[in-house]
Parts: C-alpha cells; sequence; structure tokens
C-alpha cells in the first residue's frame, strides 16, 4: 500500500525587475534567494504582472544599468497574505512591499528556482 503523496500547497507568481547587479547576486545564491536589501532599500517590492517588470526592467533598469531582467519565481500563497498587494500607480501597476528586515523569511518560502524570463540592453 502506498501513502498519499504530500498536497503541494498553492503559489503565487511573482515577478522581479532587476539591474545587472542584483541579478549576479542572485546568480550566485544559486537562483533560489533574494540578496539582502542595502541600507538605501528598506523596502522589497516584487511585483505581480510581467507586463509591469517587463516595463521597468526595460525602460529604467536598462537606462541606470546598461540592461535589465525580468525574472519570474513562486511563492507560497499562504505566506504571501500577509503582504496587502499596493497599487503604484495604473490599475495594472501593482506590487507587494516586503520590508528588507523580513527577505530571509520571504526567501524561505519561494517555491523552485527564480528564472529569467525577459533581458533588455
Amino acid at each position: 500500500m502506498t501513502s498519499p503523496s504530500p498536497r503541494t500547497r498553492p503559489t503565487t507568481t511573482l515577478w522581479r525587475p532587476t539591474g545587472p547587479e542584483e541579478l549576479a547576486l542572485v546568480r550566485a545564491l544559486d537562483w533560489r534567494a533574494w540578496p539582502p536589501r542595502l541600507p538605501e532599500q528598506p523596502i522589497f517590492y516584487p511585483v505581480l504582472n510581467e507586463d509591469y517588470a517587463i516595463r521597468i526592467a526595460r525602460d529604467w533598469n536598462v537606462k541606470h544599468s546598461g540592461s535589465g531582467h525580468v525574472t519570474r519565481f513562486e511563492v507560497d500563497s499562504a505566506f504571501l497574505a500577509r503582504y496587502p498587494v499596493r497599487q503604484a500607480g495604473g490599475r495594472t501597476i501593482l506590487e507587494l512591499w516586503v520590508p528588507a528586515e523580513e527577505l530571509d523569511d520571504f526567501n524561505a518560502h519561494i517555491v523552485g528556482p527564480i528564472t529569467v524570463t525577459h533581458e533588455f540592453r
């Protein structure tokens, strides 16, 4: 007799526009976590839709860093419930605000690897 497979918890897909420096740090963390925030970065901002992430990576990261990358990752949905969705502009400009001091806990709830979906130069 086989035991039932454990239930997998629902996840939420998030995106993060990144510059080359942050992407190198994610790579160094084996694509499993986001690096600690710098003192001038008190909040980690993952976004809820790919289009918004593309706009930031293409229009802001390229201008300021020479390249922009859109990453995609999954996070345990039950864990994310603690972070209200913030509307940062238009109707589809949605993000989560994760305090820097909670990033280790956030990283522990990432399911699977962080992947790059788009690159802009």
